[in-house]
């Protein structure tokens, strides 16, 4: 009886409340809120426009090492990895990206932002700028991919009459493409804040440095295209007339001394720990406290949900918090490239000039007086992470030439009838993920904090997107491009006083294998070397398909286009022989991890990624890209 007063009580207030059916059916749904509502309320808006930064895309970041170590600037020690150093190169769709649903969401929150009349001014202006900001910024990850793609700027919506014709878009020249970018960083620059101190947000430093890279990267294609004239479109899909090279090359150069001159807010170099110049550089990557060189970034905060495993990923396996680590091994083409103090190009000293290996007194030795980059970038053998000294030997050097080593971490044999260890427990062991197969662990972006490496914890370091150094080097580029060495110069030298060299360069001295070099060494692992090579037109020569022969990796070192096919390393060995001097002592040889047994080609149609088979079935008015 209860059960069926409940179910009338029940009915009786549903028909109350609802005079109709229809009324009924139509009700304002209570978990969606109106376009109306969210773009006139500041923290809707803004939650809407977090969304949109959290889908910013970069090539590289930290929530996936290998976009910010391949080509060769290391190894992979991970056995699913292995692979990529025995397929002989990429695909025509590597590093592709079409997410047009992206660009419709960012033009979707201009025009409601646009509308809004419940948005205080200020407020509006500013998330307004942002979202062009990062529509910018994605179509700047498009023209670098893919070329000249489709420049829409408003939400298109279909009709369904049956013909989506209407919306069908043909790609826009390269050169609007990023003409575009450019555009809409200057239009955008003055309604952003200059505040040095906000970073994960767009700022007006954010938009001139923006502004200065995709000038400067548009100048590079524009010059040096002539050079792979078959990389190129009859519509100026691909490609950019060599007319205007100059003409970006200044509003590069403009856009970087904007900054430089403190027209954005005050930004410099990182030199919080400037009596240890490598761990002032290492620093610079995880310290968050009015840091003055990081302009923009991807941030993340412990025990929010967002975090990254790139220290679980890479911190020296050996006694780390999880036992985990050890994927990218820096190579011995990156670490012999790090200049010498007096700013001179040398192979690592493991020979003297009659052909016998350098004994080392300890095994860090090797690597003295070099630029202090390298060990702010590397973990070298010798040196230390989170307080805790790296085992990196890869046997025992005994005094017949022969060597005894092992074949697992830390391994112990018995050597003359003692028991000693013969291996380090970091490795190097060939073939052995997880340990430092080229003789080295990354630094770079690795994070000292305790808790870092534990999956339950993860890290909190930031991903630097733009920076002073970097805009410095943009400066300096385009100076120098544009005939002013003098310009360039002083630029150029400022990034290397932070490294500690010691023999300033002079005017006389820049060439653009001198500028090319000083942005490999001061911008590696950070997602951009690999559009250098591309702009410059060199990727095709740097790797030609060509096997490196031992000799050939320490010559020609700076050389703009020393052939980088395969990551080579140098592994130090542990003298064993009582009563010599030597005992003890540690020497280097230079090795190839046996996993490498390709050689990479960089085929002209990798210039531009393939767009897929089903974006051209979609839209007929789509060309392919060249040599594919």
């Amino acid at each position: 009886m209860k059960k069926c007063i409940y179910i009338l009580a029940i009915a009786s207030i549903i028909a109350s409340s609802c005079t109709s059916d229809d009324e009924f059916l139509n009700r304002e749904p209570t978990q969606i809120i109106s376009s109306d509502k969210a773009y006139n309320s500041k923290e809707l808006t803004y939650s809407i426009l977090a969304d949109l930064y959290n889908r910013y895309y970069d090539f590289g970041s930290v929530e996936n090492w290998q976009s910010l170590s391949d080509f060769n600037v290391a190894f992979w020690s991970e056995n699913g990895s292995y692979g990529h150093f025995q397929d002989g190169g990429w695909g025509y769709g590597s590093w592709g990206t079409w997410d047009y649903g992206y660009i419709r969401d960012m033009n979707i929150f201009i025009q409601k932002c646009g509308e809004s009349t419940g948005l205080e001014a200020v407020d509006q202006t500013r998330f307004l700028a942002e979202a062009r900001f990062l529509r910018a910024s994605y179509y700047f990850t498009l023209v670098k991919r893919m070329g000249g793609v489709p420049l829409i700027l408003e939400p298109l919506q279909y009709d369904f009459s049956g013909d989506p014709s209407y919306l069908e878009y043909p790609r826009s020249k390269e050169s609007e493409i990023y003409d575009f970018v450019i555009s809409e960083a200057e239009e955008i620059k003055n309604d952003l804040p200059s505040d040095p101190d906000t970073k994960s947000r767009a700022t007006k430093a954010a938009a001139l440095a923006m502004e200065a890279r995709a000038a400067l990267y548009a100048g590079s294609i524009a010059k040096y295209g002539a050079s792979t004239p078959s990389v190129s479109l009859p519509g100026g899909e691909v490609g950019i007339d060599a007319s205007k090279a100059n003409g970006y090359y200044t509003i590069a150069l403009q856009a970087a001394q904007s900054i430089i001159n403190g027209d954005a807010g005050s930004y410099s170099l990182y030199m919080k720990n400037a009596d240890d110049l490598s761990t002032n550089f290492a620093s610079l990557f995880y310290d968050k406290i009015k840091n003055p060189e990081a302009i923009f970034v991807e941030d993340y905060k412990l025990q929010s949900g967002k975090v990254h495993g790139f220290t679980i990923s890479n911190q020296p396996r050996f006694g780390a918090e999880e036992e985990e680590g050890g994927r990218i091994n820096p190579s011995l083409n990156l670490v012999q490239s790090f200049e010498t103090l007096d700013g001179e190009y040398k192979p690592l000293p493991n020979k003297d000039n009659s052909g016998d290996y350098i004994k080392y007194d300890n095994p860090k030795d090797i690597f003295a007086n070099r630029d202090a980059r390298l060990e702010g970038t590397v973990i070298v053998p010798g040196s230390s992470f989170k307080q805790k000294p790296v085992d990196i030997f890869a046997g025992i050097q005994l005094a017949d030439g022969s060597v005894v080593s092992g074949d697992s971490r830390g391994q112990s044999k018995t050597v003359d009838g003692t028991n000693m260890q013969v291996v380090g427990f970091d490795g190097p062991v060939d073939g052995l993920e997880f340990t430092a197969q080229t003789g080295f662990y990354i630094r770079k972006y690795l994070d000292p904090k305790a808790g870092s490496g534990q999956r339950g914890v993860q890290s909190d370091v930031w991903f630097i997107r733009y920076r002073y150094a970097e805009v410095l080097l943009n400066a300096a580029e385009a100076a120098f491009e544009l005939g002013q060495n003098d310009v360039a110069v002083g630029y150029l030298n400022k990034v290397r006083e932070r490294a500690g060299i010691t023999v300033p360069l002079t005017s006389t001295d820049i060439t653009f294998d001198k500028i090319a070099h000083e942005r490999f060494v001061e911008l590696a692992f950070e997602g951009l070397h690999f559009f250098d090579l591309k702009r410059w037109r060199i990727a095709d020569k740097v790797f030609d398909g060509t096997a490196i022969s031992q000799a050939e990796i320490t010559e020609n070192i700076g050389g703009l286009t020393k052939r980088q096919t395969q990551p080579y390393g140098i592994w130090p060995y542990k003298i064993y022989n009582p009563g010599s001097a030597d005992n003890g002592k540690y020497i280097y040889k230079v090795v190839k991890p046996s996993r490498v047994t390709n050689s990479d080609r960089f085929q002209l149609g990798n210039y531009y990624s393939e767009i897929g088979q089903d974006i051209i079935n979609k839209n007929p008015l789509i060309v392919r890209n060249p040599n594919q």
